[in-house]
């Protein structure tokens, strides 16, 4: 597994993932972000092992007149890095709560 950088982008997508978005369109509606972002870091955290994927069932797909999709879902170590980030998240947030705001230029 390789190691992978915690980014705004990474964190975005983990939590997606985590709040139940399953797919790729779903996930970049849930971020905000376009599929050229989206879908490289799906592949970095799945390599990375942070996310599990599989291809859903072709009868469904079939069913519903369109291509298969493939899911996603968190591993144990993607839950972790998730915790691990919301909890940097909040720390910068409380640093910059207590940092006197910036002078303003004229």
């Amino acid at each position: 597994m390789a190691a992978v950088r915690m980014t705004q982008v990474t964190a975005l997508v983990l939590r997606a993932v985590a709040a139940g978005r399953r797919h790729g369109f779903d996930i970049m509606d849930a971020c905000g972000l376009p599929s050229g972002t989206v879908y490289p870091a799906l592949r970095r955290l799945e390599k990375s092992g942070l996310l599990r994927s599989g291809w859903e069932d072709p009868e469904k797909a079939r069913e519903e007149g369109r291509p298969r999709r493939r899911t996603y879902v968190l591993t144990g170590s993607g839950r972790a890095a998730l915790a691990n980030a919301e909890a940097k998240l909040s720390e910068v947030r409380d640093l910059l709560r207590d940092l006197p705001p910036a002078p303003r230029e004229a």
